[in-house]
């Protein structure tokens, strides 16, 4: 299990370059947004206020002037002898109603009937604005100077019997009217001020939480640590994948693809999707989606043995989900089996060394007994031994790595007494490339250990192994026969499964499966025969059309 606390996230060791951290950077931004937006709405209802403002104003005194203009006392007072007797009363308490600044009723030659101020009654009208409504009978809204000063004032004519006899004029100062304005500008722009000092403490506040969600950590920080990330997945010769609590894949390397669905595939294929639905077995996706956690589980994907690992992660003791690794069972048993061979070629050097040493203390004997003669032919034989030996393995054999695998086993045969002999009619001149020259040392140096453990425990006549390989035809043919007891017919179909042996113990049954699969990575095959030494015959084939393409 992996527990991880908020300060193993951080990485103390990186350093970004950089001036401003991202909290201030966000505060800035949104702060920067805030103001803009709030100035851009602010100078907007401004403008419409003011606008806003002047056209309601002037409505409202163009149906106040449209009212007075259609009372009926008003229109039959232009008739008397003293109109302002009968106009201006009934005027005075309709401007104090509609509070109007004033409220003008003038006749034909724009002598005033009624006015705010008495001595102005019976003056001519100011401003020059009544032209539209006394001659051709309009009602409308204008801006002009008067007695009183700067107005919006409207303007409807006064009919009787079907005639202009007048007009009324109702306006508002153009002093209160922006009065008026200013008042609601400056409750506006307290409250946008307002809003724009909560959404700044705002931004604050969604700043520190997301650097509080990132760790802490700098832009530069988590693109480094993405790119590693990166970096470490795809160099990663394991497969990887990374579930989330809900059992969903989070993340998934070159590797882990290539087992799953024998290539690499787009991130659309498994980004997403929970592991049932894309896992070739169930059990893969029980073991990958376990809280707890397990280890070295064998399970077969495909056509492939795999080693999983699954480690659960844990927040803050809180479960966030899996991260579990696949290893190539062949891959661990092919780097198995290659230790288990240095270690037969230290033991045959070994031994080896150990059978010099008492082959120099049996000509120091015979010296010391005055054998010269006997000296002479002693190490004659060796001598003629070992040159037959390699002047054999230089002269057949074209592969260095094939002639040393063979001059090994040679030596070491010769240590446990068992008489293993290379067919004098054997030649490889053929060039191998790396992959077929690796399968095949390993399925020599399998097939020859296997040779030497069916037959050292055998009386001395019958330990035997014989060694014919050839390249004459299409094919590069290896035969290792040995002189031990065989292999039941009714088995043969088994041994190159894997996990089967006839021998004892465990960690057993993998090394003909190996061979097996490594002959069959460079199209060769792998069978059994019966030989002539009445023991098991296992026959090695690679075609040369292969070996060919694969030197070119």
């Amino acid at each position: 299990m992996i527990n991880f606390q908020k300060s193993d996230i951080k990485n103390p060791h990186i350093k970004p370059n950089v001036t401003i951290n991202l909290k201030m950077k966000m505060i800035l931004l949104i702060g920067i947004l805030i103001i803009a937006i709030v100035a851009v709405i602010g100078l907007f209802v401004d403008y419409f206020i003011s606008d806003s403002l002047e056209t309601q104003m002037g409505d409202r005194a163009l149906g106040v002037a449209n009212s007075v203009a259609r009372i009926p006392e008003l229109a039959k007072a232009f008739t008397d002898e003293d109109p302002a007797s009968i106009i201006d009363p009934i005027i005075a308490p309709i401007k104090e109603t509609t509070g109007a600044e004033f409220i003008v009723v003038g006749n034909m030659e724009e002598i005033r009937y009624s006015h705010p101020m008495a001595d102005h009654i019976g003056k001519k009208m100011v401003g020059g604005d009544n032209v539209r409504a006394l001659v051709y009978g309009e009602s409308y809204v204008s801006k002009a100077e008067g007695s009183l000063g700067s107005s919006l004032r409207a303007k409807v004519p006064v009919y009787l019997e079907g005639k202009i006899v007048g007009v009324v004029s109702v306006g508002f100062l153009a002093a209160d009217i922006q009065s008026l304005i200013r008042n609601y500008k400056n409750q506006l722009w307290f409250v946008l001020l307002f809003i724009a000092g909560v959404a700044i403490i705002g931004a604050v506040v969604i700043a520190s939480y997301i650097k509080k969600v990132l760790f802490g950590m700098e832009p530069e920080e988590i693109a480094h640590l993405l790119f590693q990330k990166e970096t470490i997945l795809k160099s990663a010769h394991e497969g990887i994948i990374a579930l989330n609590q809900y059992g969903i894949i989070t993340t998934m390397n070159a590797a882990a693809q290539q087992l799953l669905f024998n290539e690499e595939t787009s991130p659309e294929n498994y980004l997403g999707k929970t592991i049932q639905e894309v896992s070739l077995t169930t059990d893969l996706a029980e073991y990958l989606n376990n809280i707890n956690g397990q280890s070295n589980k064998e399970m077969m994907i495909g056509n492939q043995i795999v080693f999983v690992n699954s480690v659960p992660i844990y927040f803050e003791h809180t479960f966030i989900g899996t991260v579990s690794t696949l290893r190539n069972k062949a891959e661990i048993e092919l780097l198995s089996k290659e230790l288990a061979r240095v270690k037969q070629y230290a033991n045959a050097l070994r031994a080896q060394t150990h059978e010099f040493s008492n082959k120099l203390y049996t000509i120091l004997g015979l010296l010391q007994l005055g054998k010269r003669e006997e000296v002479i032919d002693y190490i004659q034989k060796e001598s003629n031994l070992q040159k037959n030996w390699i002047r054999l393995l230089i002269q057949k054999v074209s592969d260095p790595l094939v002639s040393g695998l063979l001059l090994g086993k040679l030596n070491q045969a010769n240590e446990l007494g068992i008489d293993l002999s290379i067919d004098s009619d054997s030649v490889l001149e053929s060039q191998l490339c790396e992959k077929q020259s690796k399968a095949l040392l390993t399925a020599v140096g399998n097939l020859i250990d296997n040779a030497v453990d069916a037959v050292k425990n055998r009386s001395a006549l019958n330990r035997k192994i014989s060694i014919f390989f050839t390249d004459i035809g299409n094919d590069i043919i290896f035969e290792i026969e040995d002189s031990g007891e065989g292999i039941p017919e009714e088995i043969s179909n088994k041994i190159f499964e894997q996990g089967f042996s006839l021998k004892e113990g465990v960690h057993r049954g993998f090394g003909l499966a190996l061979t097996k699969q490594l002959i069959s990575e460079v199209n060769g095959a792998l069978y059994l025969e019966e030989g002539e030494l009445n023991g098991a015959c296992f026959v090695v084939s690679i075609p040369k059309e292969e070996t060919q393409k694969c030197v070119k």
